[in-house]
């Protein structure tokens, strides 16, 4: 079954009021509550490109798929790709407890120039 991911990607992004967010960037107050409640049945297009836009992600980021007892995808499928894994949660936890020393390393480390997107 396909969910939102939108939980996650706010914790990344550090978005302490969801909802807040959702109506600033321009989604209607009950349609916000809805996705946040994952309660959503049809997302409009526009909605998806402002997540995205405002989110810095990509539409795939959005969603996440669970299995279900009933269905089992081949392992081929494309749909795999959007099973959460249990690590995907874990590097919040792993950037609080780094060492400092060790975090501006890896921050030196993201912020080099990235010679293939010049």
């Amino acid at each position: 079954m396909l969910a939102y991911n939108l939980k996650t990607i706010f914790a990344a992004r550090q978005i302490d009021k969801p909802y807040s967010f959702l109506v600033k960037i321009g989604i209607a107050p009950h349609t916000a509550t809805r996705l946040l409640n994952n309660e959503v049945r049809v997302m409009r297009i526009d909605h998806v490109e402002l997540l995205c836009k405002n989110l810095h992600c990509e539409p795939n980021d959005l969603f996440v798929y669970r299995n279900s007892k009933n269905s089992v995808l081949p392992q081929n499928h494309p749909l795999n790709n959007l099973l959460q894994k249990p690590e995907d949660n874990q590097w919040q936890e792993t950037l609080r407890t780094i060492p400092l020393k060790q975090l501006k390393e890896i921050a030196a480390i993201i912020n080099q120039p990235n010679p293939e997107k010049e």
